[in-house]
């Protein structure tokens, strides 16, 4: 029996992160794989003391801890997914700077000059001219975040001025928006390179983003040539074995928002009845055992 290692965050321990976890382990006893679960915390510790990498086969790296994934790495561990896939997923300038020059439609794109918390932006130049660039209205996402809680629409300059100065110190990035898609996208879930279920999400607040987590509705959903073409690239060019890869309505076609390395499943199980935890373990199996 292959033995794996399940690392998740030891700070975000709610019931919607357990459930998670414990789809994933339900999903390794039925592919015959033991899955032992550690937060970072304890895995720190651990690798300070007798932890035994050559115990485990393989390791679902359920976290952001970058730094500590390139440890297990540097130790002959085989994540899924790796630390680089993660990195330039949690990082929105990153994915963007990876994908920029490889034919990945993605809205027009221009990273904050970087700045520090204690002297923010004397001046806010820079600002009006990218808005001027990308036209209004404009969206700012701060590099690092989830749940679309860190990504804001301004329509006109002041209110996109106001918005970077408050926000100094923060890495951000500016988009031209794809008004085309206000409030409503599609969350694709790759494995192993292929579209496993898919989620047409729709906003029923106004909100021009429609995270489920702000309000709104979904439906199970089936993507175009083109979109899921579009996914199971994003996710190949990141180097990841699964993703939610979140694409837009755009004009001329399909357009890239985000992807997530390590996205969240319970809504696509309850719209769609797809277990993602199932398709992603056995992804591994297959992986670890050299079937593929």
């Amino acid at each position: 029996m292959y033995r794996g290692l399940l690392v998740v965050n030891a700070f975000l321990r709610t019931s919607k992160f357990d459930e998670l976890y414990t789809f994933l382990a339900q999903a390794a006893e039925k592919e015959k794989m033991q899955l032992d679960v550690m937060t970072n915390a304890e895995l720190v510790c651990a690798l300070e003391g007798d932890f035994v990498p050559e115990q485990y086969s393989f390791v679902v790296f359920w976290d952001k801890d970058v730094l500590l994934a390139q440890r297990l790495e540097k130790l002959g561990m085989r994540l899924f997914n790796s630390a680089r896939g993660i990195a330039l997923c949690d990082d929105k300038s990153l994915t963007w700077l990876a994908l920029k020059d490889q034919g990945i439609p993605m809205p027009r794109t221009v990273p904050a000059p970087m700045t520090f918390p204690n002297i923010g932006y004397p001046t806010l130049d820079f600002a009006a001219q990218i808005g001027n660039k990308l036209g209004y209205p404009v969206v700012v996402k701060q590099c690092c975040g989830s749940f679309g809680q860190q990504v804001y629409l301004c329509h006109e300059q002041q209110q996109l001025l106001d918005k970077v100065k408050e926000l100094a110190g923060v890495p951000i990035l500016f988009q031209q928006a794809v008004v085309e898609s206000m409030g409503r996208d599609v969350r694709i879930n790759v494995v192993g390179g292929q579209v496993v279920a898919s989620i047409l999400r729709r906003s029923t607040a106004g909100d021009f983003r429609s995270n489920l987590t702000l309000g709104g509705e979904m439906e199970p959903y089936s993507p175009t040539e083109a979109e899921a073409r579009l996914a199971i690239r994003a996710a190949e060019l990141l180097g990841l074995d699964f993703a939610g890869v979140d694409v837009l309505f755009g004009k001329d076609g399909p357009i890239l928002c985000e992807v997530n390395s390590n996205a969240h499943f319970k809504t696509t199980l309850a719209c769609t009845g797809v277990n993602m935890a199932q398709a992603i373990m056995r992804h591994i199996r297959a992986k670890i055992g050299g079937c593929v």
